[in-house]
Order: C-alpha cells, then structure tokens, then sequence
C-alpha cells in the first residue's frame, strides 16, 4: 500500500472522529431535552484491497447515525402511560366524590338524618306543640336539600369531565394529524439517506406525540419498513403513513345530561377507548359518577317512598280541606299499578276519616283499591268515584290526570289512615316528602305551609302519635322491598360503596404508577443521555482523532522525505 492509501485511512479516521465527537456534543447538549434519544454513530471496518496476495484494510467507515432505542420497551411504555391516565382519571372522581359526601364530618347526610328523626322523636315527647312539629318540617327540609345539593354537586363534576371528553376530539385530531406530517417528513429524510440513519429529531417528535397521544387513548403503533407508523385503536386504523382519520365528539342524554362520546367520522361509530384519560373519563362519568347518581337516586326513593307510605296512614293536629296528588297518571282508565306512577301501589285499602270541627264527630270509610289483574281493578277513575261518594269530600279528575279531594263543607276537615295499599304515597296524596329521586326530593307544600299537618297520630286528628312513634324507628325498620335491610343498613352501604371502591382504585393506580416508573426508568437507561459516559466516549474519540492527526503527521514526514530524494 502506498502512503496515499495510508494517509486515506488517516483521513477515515479523523472524519470518524470528528462524528463520534458531533454525536456525543449532540447528545451532551440534549441531556435535559424531554423525549430526546440517544444517539449513537455505527462504525464499519472498510472493504479490504488486495495488494499483491496481502488483503489490507483500508480503514473505518461510518454506516449510519442511528437512536439508542428499544421499540418494544416503547410499546410498553406506552401502554403503561395509558393505564396510569385511565385510573388517575377515575381516582381523582373518587377523590371529589369522598369529599362531597364527607362523611364523618358536621355537614355529611348522616347528620342530617339524624337531625331529622331525631325531631321527630320529639314530637313523641311535645305531640301538642306546633313549634316542635316545624322542627321536624324544617329538619326534614334540610335533609332533602342536602340530598338535591349531594346530587348537584356531583353533576357538575360529571359535566366537567364530559367538556374533557367532548375537548379530547380536538386533542387526539392535533396529535393523529402531527404523527401522519411527521410519518412524511421522517419517510422522506431517511429514505434519501443511503446511511441507513434515522431522523433524530424528526422521531423524537413523533415520540413524544406518540406519548402525548397515549395518555389520550390507547393505541396500538406498528412501525413500517419505510420508517413511518401506523397507529391503531381496536381495529379501527387512526394513521397510516400520511393519511389519518379524523374524530369527532358526538352527544346524546344521560342521566339528565348531555353527554359526549367520541366517534370516527368516516363510521360515525365510537372509538375504541380501552385506557388513557378518555377511557378514564368515561368511567368516571357514566360508571363512578353516574352510578352514584343512581345509587342516591335509590337511597331518595327508598326515604320518600317507604317513609311516605307510613305517613299517609296518619293525620295531624288539624284535618284536611282540600289536596290534589303530585303525580299524574298516564291513563286515568288503566289500573293504577300499570298508569306509569313512580311507585307501584298493590291490592289493598285505605281509610278516609272525615271530622265535623263543630260536632267533634268522626266519620271513617273504607276505600278499596283492587289491583288483582283482573277485569275489575281499580283506575284513577274508580278512586276518585269512592272518594266522590263519601258524604262531605267532593273527588275530581282534572284533564292533567290528576286527582283532587275537597271537603264540601267549612266545617268539615278529612284525614287518612291505615293505608295497605300505599296507593296515597304512591299518588302523592297526604305525603311528608315529595319528589321520587335526589334530584326533586323536597317536602311537600301541605305540611310546609301548615306544620300543625304533620302526620303524627293514627287514631284520629290530634288524637294520639302512633304514627309518629313509627316515624321515629323508620331508619331502623327492616323494609320488605330492600329484602329486610333497614334504611340505615342502605345508606351505610351507599357510603362504603364509595369509600371501598374509592381504596381499590388507589391500590390499582398505585400498582400502575409503580409500574410505568419501573418502565420510565429502564427506558431512560436506555435512551436517556449519560454525562458521564458521553464524556468517555468524547475522551475516546478525542485519543483517536489525536493519533489519526499523528499519523498524518507522520505520513506527511514521510512524503517529504521521499520527494527530496
């Protein structure tokens, strides 16, 4: 080999130096740069030549830059960005959700129930006193507004997660339309390279979209040959090389409230949210959320009903002149367990006291209500002819369906009591509370506007607090529709519904978190730019430039020599 050819190997030499030492400064510089990969250059020994029957190498040859970079340690990563975002998204509606029930503290809904029955347990002590009466009206007043309150508040967080969701649309567009840009530019950088290198930071940014996207939704990405990626949620492709399909946010009713759901638009069918903060956001709204609506739904029907139905069967210090049912039927002609009432009467009776206030005289009538499935039961219709007939109560239909009782005479008063049908709570006829779920509970006008009402006697007006002693153990009462379980039994279990599911979902998101940190830190041990050994590898290629330049040096020396021959 002539000395040419030596100082040509020289001169490989230092310019694979000089890129050892371009990538590392490259790296040194983006040490702290969010979602940079480490690069690294690859150095090839160059094809040999023949001098003679000798092959001599011809020096090093630099093939390519490529990224540090695991591409299956990335998809899991990913994959655990986007558990992490699903259960962050549904323990944080668990956190807010505790701190609105707060339970335990001066403002939960058990204080509030207990205030409640406990009022009425004074009226067993003063039944005479219309001022202790108001108490329990007020108390009881306190207790459903802090239910519609409850119920209020946790609609808004679920309408804050829903403008989330609807706003993701946007979110995953930005990012599906970058990653399909960035697919060009990174098919058309490295493609015309014959290195073989990758575009750097063409792919960091498509990483850290990539990234972005993963806390979003959870897709899948399958690198192509060209360099590009192909991004899928299910089976429904989102990107393909520089195509991208787009999404849109999509409503319809829940719950009382307009909720989004995420759809394709080229199917107008919902994409595939198997985790991310989307999929975590959807089960915060309709299952965490909603599901708790529901729950405080029961737990009010349960208290209107079921209290409701013990006190139609009493009567209070003064009687009745006139009352007019809350709900109307569908039908006034169909029997009232099929009219669409909000609770369900059945077979049975009730009685209807009428009270002359200048004779003192008490005049009872039975009222029955047949709900057999027969031919013969009774329609709204049928009721208000019963009533009609009892001598002094006028009874009505209106053209709303709704029935209305009236004395026919001043001095005349009316009660009811011994209701087996519960056909009066479910009516709403002679009730405490109103309403049939947390979002219209309240306490009925009647007895608001008149606390002398208040249903406490079972014997006659004023007469004893039969009623009300029942009233008072309400809470503790095993009920029959809740297969015996009382309404304390329901509503402790409402509250440790939450607070179990609450320390579930922090154990699992726990586990999560521990997770991807494992993952972000053999990923960053990869791809994460050590100082310590780029300044190595800087000193390195440094020692090999130094020597390459030697050699040259000494070539050149050579060459002098040679030519002065």
């Amino acid at each position: 080999m002539s000395l040419l050819g030596s100082l040509q190997i020289a001169n490989n030499a230092l310019f694979a130096s000089q890129v050892g030492l371009q990538v590392t400064g490259n790296n040194i510089a983006n040490a702290n740069t969010p979602g940079y990969v480490r690069q690294r250059p690859v150095f090839t020994p160059a094809p040999t030549q023949l001098i003679g029957d000798l092959p001599l190498g011809l020096g090093v040859q630099v093939d390519g830059i490529i990224q540090q970079a695991d591409q299956f340690l990335s998809d899991r990563l990913r994959g655990a960005i986007s558990d992490l975002a699903s259960s962050e998204a549904q323990e944080q509606a668990y956190i807010q959700l505790e701190a609105l029930i707060g339970e335990l503290s001066e403002t939960d809904l058990s204080t509030s129930l207990s205030n409640f029955f406990n009022a009425i347990n004074d009226i067993l002590n003063q039944p005479e006193d219309i001022s202790v009466r108001n108490l329990a009206v007020l108390e009881g007043a306190t207790l459903t507004d802090d239910i519609r309150r409850l119920e209020s508040r946790v609609g808004d967080i679920r309408s804050n997660i829903n403008k989330q969701v609807a706003s993701a649309a946007n979110d995953i567009n930005r990012l599906l339309a970058e990653v399909a840009e960035l697919n060009v530019n990174i098919v058309q950088t490295e493609g015309g390279s014959p290195s073989g290198s990758d575009a750097g930071g063409l792919r960091d940014q498509r990483g850290l979209a990539l990234s972005e996207l993963s806390k979003i939704l959870k897709v899948r990405v399958a690198e192509q040959a060209n360099g590009s990626v192909s991004l899928f949620a299910g089976g429904d492709f989102l990107v393909f090389e520089a195509e991208y399909r787009e999404v849109e946010a999509s409503f319809s009713s829940d719950r009382g409230l307009s909720i989004a759901t995420i759809n394709l638009v080229a199917t107008d069918a919902p994409l595939e949210a198997a985790a991310g903060s989307l999929a975590g956001n959807y089960a915060a709204r309709d299952e965490i959320l909603g599901g708790f609506i529901d729950s405080l739904d029961e737990l009010a029907a349960t208290l209107a009903f079921e209290f409701n139905k013990i006190y139609t069967s009493g009567q209070g210090l003064t009687g009745l002149t006139e009352i007019t049912k809350e709900f109307p039927v569908d039908d006034v002609s169909v029997a009232l367990d099929q009219a669409g009432l909000p609770f369900t009467p059945v077979n049975g009776s009730f009685q209807v006291k009428v009270f002359n206030t200048r004779t003192g005289l008490t005049e009872t009538s039975d009222v029955f209500v047949r709900l057999n499935g027969l031919n013969t039961d009774t329609t709204l219709e049928d009721l208000a002819e019963s009533l009609d007939a009892i001598d002094g109560l006028a009874s009505n239909v209106s053209p709303q369906r709704v029935l209305s009782i009236s004395t026919e005479s001043p001095i005349l008063e009316f009660g009811f009591g011994s209701d087996t049908s519960h056909v009066l709570a479910a009516l709403g006829i002679n009730t405490f509370f109103s309403g049939t779920n947390s979002r219209d509970i309240g306490i009925s006008e009647t007895v608001r506007s008149d606390p002398s009402k208040f249903a406490a006697s079972g014997g006659g007006i004023g007469e004893d607090t039969n009623i009300a002693l029942q009233l008072a153990s309400f809470g503790d009462t095993p009920l029959e529709s809740r297969n015996n379980q009382t309404f304390f039994d329901q509503y402790e279990d409402f509250v440790a519904e939450v607070t179990q599911a609450s320390s579930v979902t922090q154990a699992v998101g726990e586990g999560f978190r521990v997770f991807q940190q494992t993952l972000e830190g053999q990923y960053l041990g990869l791809t994460g730019v050590s100082i310590d050994e780029e300044a190595i590898n800087m000193i390195g290629y440094q020692r090999t430039y130094q020597a390459s330049a030697r050699l040259i040096a000494t070539i050149s020396e050579l060459l002098s020599v040679l030519l002065t021959l």
